[in-house]
């Protein structure tokens, strides 16, 4: 009986690794003491350039965030998001996809991260885990919540911006596209309501969002029904017809620089400025319904699912081991 109590205990501690690993993947390969001798100081070097590179820039925080997300969902987390437009190389520059042209910023702090380590550990710390810790920064210095970033990522030595435009979600993406998006880097439902709160701060342009304004599916003049009439006439009079598809609007209109639940709040009072955000809580019976209301009510739920989905995010098929290579320049491949 003794062998059989052994083997039913054994049974559950089983069944949790089994568990672990289904939830957690190829996660064993990285770890959060990574750089623990090799290069010590990365989250300290890192955190001290964003902070004072943030002074200056109100909407840094947002834009290094995004960076993160827009490199992992492109053929997994390997910093091809960073690469300059190389044809000689064979790299194409994401940089220049539809998603991405003329958004997409905050390159050149991960630049000053990336010289000040190979000043003091060069060769150690690639551009996609400068990427990651970039990201958990970003978001704790904007009052978001903080995790322990997994290390031990590599770069990616190619970039593909066909790969961009199938990959990135879009203002338009109905429900069905945007959850296929996700999935395909087994991101569930969840995943796809916590990282959408990213939308907490930050900036979009017009162009995103000129079409729901004046153009609604197609029509002229007609604007997406789901807009709060009196939000529609703010958002209007910040995106003209005909006006700069490049002028910016908050994403979060009530607290635009402060990563907190107020976007779901937005959401659930249908002032959710992208359609791909509104859609959220406009789908009448969709799961993702009950997931804004759970997250506008309580904002350490939501921090703990946002938290969790960013490492979830930050393994999408990583490069480790002697795959990639550690890049000296994040702009170029070695």
């Amino acid at each position: 009986s003794k062998q059989i109590m052994g083997i039913s205990n054994a049974i559950p501690s089983l069944l949790l690794s089994i568990l672990m690993f289904g939830v957690l993947g190829n996660y064993a390969q990285l770890t959060s003491d990574f750089y623990s001798t090799t290069c010590p100081n990365v989250t300290v070097i890192a955190r001290s350039l964003i902070k004072q590179a943030s002074r200056s820039d109100v909407r840094l925080t947002a834009k290094v965030m995004r960076l993160h997300f827009h490199d992992c969902f492109v053929n997994g987390c390997d910093g091809s998001v960073l690469l300059d437009a190389a044809p000689a190389d064979g790299v194409e520059g994401e940089k220049e996809a539809f998603q991405n042209a003329g958004s997409l910023d905050g390159f050149e702090v991960i630049d000053d991260i990336k010289t000040a380590l190979e000043n003091v550990c060069p060769g150690v710390v690639s551009c996609a885990d400068i990427l990651a810790i970039a990201a958990e920064i970003s978001v704790s210095l904007a009052g978001g919540p903080s995790w322990d970033v997994l290390f031990g990522r590599r770069d990616g030595r190619t970039a593909n911006r066909g790969d961009a435009v199938t990959a990135l979600p879009l203002g338009p993406d109905s429900l069905e596209i945007l959850t296929s998006k996700f999935s395909v880097h087994n991101l569930d439902t969840t995943d796809l309501v916590a990282l959408s709160g990213a939308h907490t701060f930050g900036r979009v342009q017009c162009g995103v969002i000129t079409n729901r304004l004046h153009n609604f599916s197609g029509n002229n003049g007609q604007s997406d029904p789901t807009i709060e009439p009196e939000f529609l006439q703010t958002l209007r009079r910040q995106c003209p017809q005909g006006g700069s598809l490049t002028a910016r609007v908050n994403l979060d209109d009530t607290s635009p620089d402060s990563f907190d639940n107020d976007y779901f709040k937005n959401l659930q009072n249908n002032r959710g400025v992208i359609e791909s955000d509104q859609i959220l809580f406009s789908s009448t019976g969709s799961p993702t319904v009950s997931l804004v209301n759970r997250f506008a009510e309580n904002q350490s739920e939501f921090f703990r699912n946002f938290a969790r989905s960013m490492i979830k995010m930050g393994n999408v098929r990583v490069l480790t081991g002697t795959e990639g290579e550690i890049r000296r320049d994040c702009r170029r491949v070695n």
